[in-house]
């Protein structure tokens, strides 16, 4: 998923600084619409997964604290490095989709040029 958003949104950005004319802004305002829609699935998914993961750490790292049982302790190492990677990706989904929505009025900007320039 990394490789998909970074590409795509890499993609978008060589279209808008190019700002070729032959570029039909509205095919691409409809992609992009749908893209994030994509994107923003994903992030919910990952933001309940990333919450899940957290309170199960701390869940386990309060018992290691109160029971004094080494289960806990020994719990709460794969999911503390398993929280880790999981806040990354979703850090990244979450910064990603924000930078679409910019690249998403730029699209819209372009397209009102156009219209300005048709009248």
């Amino acid at each position: 998923m990394k490789n998909r958003i970074l590409n795509y949104y890499d993609r978008i950005e060589k279209l808008l600084d190019k700002d070729s004319p032959d570029t039909d802004w509205e095919d691409l305002l409809a992609e992009h619409k749908t893209q994030i829609a994509f994107f923003q699935h994903e992030r919910f998914v990952h933001l309940l997964v990333t919450v899940l993961f957290a309170i199960l750490t701390f869940m386990s790292l309060i018992a290691f604290a109160a029971l004094q049982q080494l289960a806990f302790g020994i719990l709460c190492v794969p999911l503390f490095i398993l929280l880790i990677p999981y806040i990354g990706h979703y850090y990244l989904l979450e910064n990603t989709t924000q930078k679409m929505y910019i690249q998403y009025d730029r699209i819209l900007a372009h397209i009102r040029a156009d219209k300005q320039k048709d009248k």
